[in-house]
């Protein structure tokens, strides 16, 4: 049975999707400290994945980033169930931007400019994309 979409404003699907988005981008630089904390893991057997899987269990930052990503997801599927797919879905373009700045301010990360650029193309690509 289809119900019948109940329709946001513009301006309340507009914030929905960003703080949807932010969320989603809060659990990225939570996961990537924590897995910073963890080290560099590789997957040649077994014993690599089982440590993988222990550590992670362990680490309150990487669990608290997978529990952002559900949080995020949750609050997304509210968005779908009331915009177009068409409308939302562009706006995760913004999620590499939100990245790359965090990244920068946080993280402490080198960004070039090419990555700049990218990130201009792409806001600008959202703007587009929202108007139409």
């Amino acid at each position: 049975m289809h119900r019948e979409k109940r329709k946001l404003s513009l301006a309340r699907s507009v914030t929905f999707i960003l703080i949807s988005i932010s969320i989603a981008v809060a659990g990225q630089l939570v996961l990537k400290i924590g897995m910073d904390r963890i080290g560099a893991l590789d997957l040649r057997g077994i014993a690599s994945v089982v440590r993988l899987f222990t550590e992670v269990v362990k680490s309150p930052l990487v669990l608290l980033g997978l529990f952002l990503y559900v949080i995020s997801a949750g609050l997304w599927l509210v968005v779908l169930s009331a915009v177009d797919l068409s409308f939302a879905y562009p706006f995760i373009g913004l999620t590499y931007v939100m990245v790359l700045v965090l990244s920068r301010l946080i993280l402490k990360e080198d960004v070039n400019p090419i990555r700049w650029a990218g990130a201009a193309i792409i806001t600008i690509g959202v703007i587009v994309l929202s108007r139409g």
